[in-house]
């Protein structure tokens, strides 16, 4: 597998993983935006954000690298589509979240269109 590839697959997946562990970290948690400072501690003590973050900032490194590869016309559909996917599905199991049959209708559209996309990719 070409290395852009990988480094499109590790972005993705770094994403949507940073997605999942910042909401995983603040979920439940009464913040008040009115006290920063108790907010950035908050966020920045929390392991599952710190995490998430490290992710966020690897993914931006791999995704700079894809860039330089890859047309941004197709680079993106990629990665926020799938991105999107995994972070939906990973919503409802981890977190309960409900898919209606429209949601899921749609991210079948999205998996379709992906591919279509996702053709020209080589």
């Amino acid at each position: 597998m070409k290395s852009h590839l990988i480094a499109l697959v590790f972005a993705l997946l770094a994403n949507a993983a940073a997605n999942i562990m910042i909401k995983a970290g603040m979920n439940g948690r009464p913040l008040d935006p009115g006290r920063p400072g108790e907010l950035l501690t908050a966020i920045v003590t929390n392991k599952l954000v710190a995490g998430g973050v490290i992710l966020f900032a690897l993914n931006v490194v791999c995704y700079a690298y894809v860039l330089s590869r890859v047309p941004l016309s197709l680079a993106y559909p990629i990665m926020t589509s799938v991105g999107f996917l995994i972070v939906v599905g990973a919503s409802a199991l981890l977190f309960g979240e409900s898919l209606g049959a429209l949601q899921i209708g749609g991210m079948v559209l999205i998996i379709v269109g992906v591919a279509m996309v996702a053709s020209r990719l080589g």
